[in-house]
């Protein structure tokens, strides 16, 4: 039996490489880290190997010799279970890009049983800003320990919002949900008024034109209306996966004592549009839950 290697900074595991820890992990490859990743589903993570990138058959085997463990999969519990099953070596910088809401708690707890070295960073942004290398970083974590992951930051990021020296405090993890409110508003919005164009015979185009460039105008509009109006919901982040953050909202909202109508309404949403077989979908797709199936 021989000795574990010893971590280095200079090798990177990725554990989990879905819609965004794909190009995650593409871009960091292309940035020139050592990169191994692994996923539940190997065949994701073969696609990555053009790349030369090195398939891991286990998170443990991913892991080995890594000093930096990032974790990009759909929630907490699988956060949890990846890493478990990684055990990366104590001292370990552990990055954790997932959202994962109030779960982060209990993330934050097995770091400190495990002895890793927990940043708390959930990243805004679906899998084109991820292709591009575009996501904003939301951080915290130690800053003694920032020179070793602000680099991968800036090969995965357009740049970072550091809200915290602890990566346990789940302040990074907060303001995603914050910021997820919002998204969620801006989808169902444009969601809405081009289901009711159509039930009113309005032209989506003078809606569309009165918008563009002026004050109501933003990316989201801009992307989600294209992707109603064209019908292509080529999933930039899938209707389950928006509904599963919605309840994530939800949960932190009722801890907090605040109400979230509108968040609830949109969960709602989006679980009759997955009902209707668009949960696979982009999140646009959400528009169907205005209509019958």
């Amino acid at each position: 039996m021989t000795d574990p290697l010893p971590p280095s900074p200079a090798v990177v595991a990725v554990l989990g490489t879905g819609t965004m820890g794909a190009p995650i992990a593409r871009n960091l490859a292309r940035g020139g880290f050592v990169l191994r990743v692994w996923n539940r589903t190997r065949g994701k993570a073969e696609a990555l190997a053009g790349d030369g990138v090195r398939v891991a058959a286990s998170p443990a085997e991913a892991v080995a010799g890594a000093g930096v463990v990032l974790t990009v999969l759909r929630d907490g519990a699988a956060v949890r279970e990846a890493i478990e099953a990684a055990a990366p070596a104590p001292g370990t910088v552990w990055i954790q890009l997932s959202t994962v809401g109030a779960a982060v708690d209990d993330l934050a707890d097995l770091a400190r049983e495990r002895g890793l070295v927990l940043v708390d960073a959930p990243v805004q942004g679906t899998r084109l800003p991820a292709e591009q290398g575009q996501l904003v970083v939301l951080a915290a974590g130690d800053p003694a320990v920032r020179p070793v992951v602000q680099p991968v930051f800036d090969t995965i990021g357009s740049r970072t919002v550091w809200v915290g020296e602890d990566g346990a405090s789940g302040a990074a993890s907060r303001l995603k949900l914050v910021l997820n409110t919002w998204v969620l508003a801006l989808t169902h919005g444009v969601g809405e008024a081009l289901a009711l164009a159509e039930g009113l015979g309005v032209d989506p185009a003078h809606f569309r034109d009165v918008v563009l460039g002026g004050p109501m105008d933003n990316g989201y509009f801009r992307s989600k209306s294209a992707a109603i109006l064209d019908g292509d919901f080529t999933p930039s982040f899938t209707v389950d996966n928006a509904r599963k953050d919605a309840l994530l909202v939800l949960e932190a909202a009722e801890r907090a004592g605040v109400r979230m109508d509108t968040v609830r309404a949109g969960a709602e949403r989006f679980r009759r549009a997955s009902e209707q077989g668009h949960g696979a979908e982009d999140m646009a797709a959400g528009y169907f839950a205005s209509f019958d199936a």
